[in-house]
């Protein structure tokens, strides 16, 4: 399970690179509400989430099933994550390009495991 994790968390740190150079050339370039932003980003990055996770992090083959499954998974992670963001952004006043970096440590335990438990046995 550490090397599990460890790997997850690599994969994270990649994905989150993806997410947010996607979030902020939403935002800073196409001029995108970060609401938007945010969820364009998920989105394009959750597929090269499910490729790394399937291979690097559990080691198992992806399959038509687990892809389609995988979104399911993301639910929460999204609502969690949007949830946060805009606590933080609204409510907290915090810089909407730093928010969504704050948001992901909320996320990243429950993730793992919903992550996990879908991909090994779906």
């Amino acid at each position: 399970m550490a090397r599990e994790f460890n790997a997850f968390f690599i994969v994270g740190v990649v994905n989150t690179v993806v997410y947010y150079g996607l979030y902020l050339g939403g935002v800073h370039v196409l001029h995108l509400q970060y609401v938007i932003a945010h969820f364009a980003a998920v989105i394009i990055s959750m597929v090269g989430s499910f490729l790394l996770n399937s291979y690097v992090t559990y080691g198992v083959k992806p399959t038509w099933k687990k892809f389609f499954l995988f979104p399911v998974t993301q639910f929460v992670n999204i609502g969690v994550t949007f949830i946060v963001l805009f606590v933080l952004v609204e409510w907290l006043n915090m810089n909407s390009s730093i928010a969504p970096l704050a948001a992901l440590v909320v996320t990243v335990p429950i993730t793992f495991v919903v992550t996990g438990r879908v991909l090994k046995t779906a």
